[in-house]
């Protein structure tokens, strides 16, 4: 096959997932809110129309670095239909990004918006906007399927950036679906742990929400020294 066809079966596929992932009305009560958050809408945002939807990842289909984030922000990515885009999360992840030489601009605020990836491909461990940003056992386990087959859309990655916790936990369990014999006692999530994992890396950070990052909890240099260090790990050059 030559590179061409190569990378239209790429995209195919890639856009074949997303369309999987998109129509997914898996998780009852997930759907529920989803939709009606889409509904009644944030007063500034009345104008909008919602996603509403699931929500497939983004980025670079040849990226070193998988950044795993929870789900969507409820008038964020379910708001714009982009992961971490429309919110301050997004603000807060794109804007390091860009700093790191992995984003070409700094801001996310709309699917159209020009925004391209570089080396990186953000996906999420819940596609639908929870709860009280609270997911349950059961739900995570459905979307596991995504985050398998997204990851096998970026088969160069050999480091992954787990935002949060329960990030963390979904990339321990996709890496071992896969055959990648996990430890005991697994490692366990802090800002800054590393755990290598058969031929590849796992980064913990804090999640950039604004309860973590209006609180001093995560701090730009905190997650610039932690994106920097998952550039470092997948064997990219410095961005300096």
């Amino acid at each position: 096959m030559n590179g061409r066809s190569d990378i239209t079966e790429r995209i195919t596929e890639r856009e074949a997932i997303a369309a999987e992932i998109t129509a997914c009305r898996a998780c009852p009560r997930l759907v529920r809110f989803r939709e009606k958050v889409a509904r009644e809408k944030r007063r500034m945002y009345v104008q909008d129309d919602y996603w509403g939807r699931p929500v497939p990842g983004f980025g670079d289909r040849d990226a070193r670095v998988v950044i795993v984030g929870l789900a969507p922000g409820a008038h964020g990515a379910n708001r714009t239909g982009r992961v971490f885009t429309g919110d301050r999360s997004g603000a807060f992840l794109y804007a390091a990004l860009h700093r790191a030489g992995l984003a070409s601009q700094p801001t996310s605020v709309r699917r159209d918006d020009g925004l391209v990836l570089y080396g990186a491909f953000v996906l999420l461990a819940v596609r639908c906007v929870p709860p009280d940003n609270a997911p349950a056992r059961d739900e995570i386990a459905r979307c596991a399927r995504f985050v398998d087959a997204e990851a096998a859309l970026v088969p160069r990655a050999t480091v992954a950036l787990a935002l949060g916790a329960i990030a963390w936990r979904a990339w321990l369990d996709h890496l071992a679906r896969t055959g990648v014999a996990i430890p005991r006692p697994r490692p366990r999530f802090a800002h800054g742990a590393e755990a290598r994992l058969g031929d590849a890396w796992l980064v913990g950070s804090y999640h950039p929400s604004q309860q973590n990052t209006q609180t001093g909890r995560l701090t730009v240099e905190m997650f610039d020294r932690v994106v920097a260090r998952a550039r470092a790990l997948a064997g990219m050059p410095d961005s300096g």
